[in-house]
């Protein structure tokens, strides 16, 4: 059965005469309030992640959900639960993200999915691949082949440094990995039409042809055929495609942004016809830029986010000059009425990346009632972003060229066929239960 809905991507002009979000994989624009969330899960047919599957989570892995799933920043999936049936019962699954490198440096946005990919592979101890859509953006940018080769090469560097294991981890670049990955791409292309990519994602006739078969590479490493080093087939893997076609056993789970959802929809229509599961998918909300959630942060403009680059005065003269407020005009306005939280882009940013529950609970408290002001909550955000890119850029320093060659490398990855798992309840199902 095909993934609902299927609808088509429409153009800008289309949606803005409906007054509509606009949330393609190379749009957004939601208007002055912000993405609407709830309405994208129905929209885009996904579930949004609830307390159990939280809790699930929780006593499959025994360790704490990471704060992205509990602040609702990864808040919708497609089949985490299948997923989690498939760990405890011992099948192997590994995870899938990827990058699309069109600037010298990454922003924070970028950062999110690579985030909390390396809480996935900690907390389940499963391989990674991660896909450098250097063809991707060849196809769509006006940038030279070459030119978004090397771009893979740099930006694989900020990825390394998020501290991914190396013997678990592969980093692919399209143009060099094409030849590997294509025989499944043939059997994906030749499975989808060009009606249905025209239907989901709003291509016209003037389009270059790439862009019509980009969805079918980027949907192959979904399935482990993509991966033939990582996931040999066996002797009697084979005597038993004789008979069902594939080993259909191996899961694929893709941490993404909610924007690239369509690429998924049509990855998991095609994927029974062919004989593999359905990848699961995880998805993330919008990092905002600076200006305010609706505005759409750009890596070619230089205000619209902070940069892994930056440097201290860079990151403190941004959110000083840049940063949208929710909170009063004057100093007396703030005491009186406190900040409006929903637009206040220091406060989201805290959100991603202070760890501290107890300490963004008290700025939330305090900003909200106008117990603090905007320069102290600005300030706090300086303090920690700070910190954390200065850290990133020395991690950065450290990884050589030869690091990067073998990161992207095709070779054996060394993990450990899971066994079936004993799940304990959770601390947050126990204490329901007193």
């Amino acid at each position: 059965m095909s993934e609902q809905p299927q609808e088509p991507i429409q153009s800008t002009e289309q949606q803005q005469e409906k007054k509509e979000q606009i949330v393609t994989p190379w749009d957004v624009d939601a208007g002055d309030d912000g993405v609407d969330y709830g309405k994208l899960i129905n929209q885009f047919g996904s579930q949004a992640i609830s307390e159990d599957l939280l809790e699930r989570i929780e006593r499959v892995t025994k360790k704490p959900v990471h704060h992205f799933l509990k602040r609702g920043i990864f808040f919708s999936h497609r089949d985490m639960h299948k997923l989690l049936d498939y760990y405890e019962q011992g099948k192997p699954f590994y995870l899938y993200t990827g990058r699309g490198p069109s600037s010298e440096s990454m922003h924070l946005g970028h950062l999110i999915p690579f985030m909390f990919t390396k809480y996935l592979q900690d907390v389940f101890d499963v391989p990674l691949v991660v896909q450098m859509t250097d063809d991707e953006k060849f196809l769509w940018k006006k940038l030279e082949l070459e030119e978004a080769h090397r771009l893979t090469y740099e930006n694989a560097k900020d990825i390394i440094a998020c501290g991914f294991d190396m013997s678990k981890t592969f980093i692919f670049s399209n143009l060099d990995y094409m030849g590997h990955l294509y025989r499944t791409v043939l059997e994906i292309e030749k499975s989808v039409t060009c009606s249905q990519v025209k239907g989901v994602f709003g291509f016209e006739d003037s389009d270059n042809i790439g862009k019509f078969s980009f969805p079918a590479i980027q949907a192959a490493p979904s399935f482990y055929t993509s991966f033939p080093h990582i996931f040999p087939e066996t002797a009697e893997d084979k005597k038993k495609q004789k008979k069902t076609k594939r080993k259909n056993d191996i899961m694929c789970l893709i941490p993404c942004a909610i924007d690239q959802d369509p690429y998924f929809r049509v990855t998991r229509d095609v994927a029974p016809k062919l004989g593999f599961q359905k990848p699961a998918l995880i998805h993330s909300k919008f990092f905002p830029a600076l200006q305010g959630a609706n505005k759409k942060m750009s890596s070619s403009s230089d205000t619209s986010s902070i940069f892994l680059t930056d440097t201290p005065k860079q990151i403190k003269d941004k959110i000083n000059k840049h940063a949208f407020s929710g909170g009063g005009a004057t100093k007396e306005d703030q005491e009186k009425y406190g900040a409006n939280l929903a637009v206040d882009v220091p406060y989201q940013y805290l959100q991603f990346f202070l760890e501290d529950d107890v300490q963004l609970e008290d700025i939330r408290e305090k900003y909200s009632t106008g117990k603090m002001l905007t320069g102290q909550v600005k300030g706090a955000l300086i303090d920690l972003l700070q910190k954390m890119v200065a850290e990133h850029q020395e991690r950065r320093k450290k990884i050589t060229d030869e690091q990067v060659k073998e990161f992207l490398s095709v070779r054996k990855l060394s993990f450990t066929m899971p066994t079936k798992k004993e799940v304990v309840p959770s601390a947050t199902t126990e204490a329901k239960k007193e």
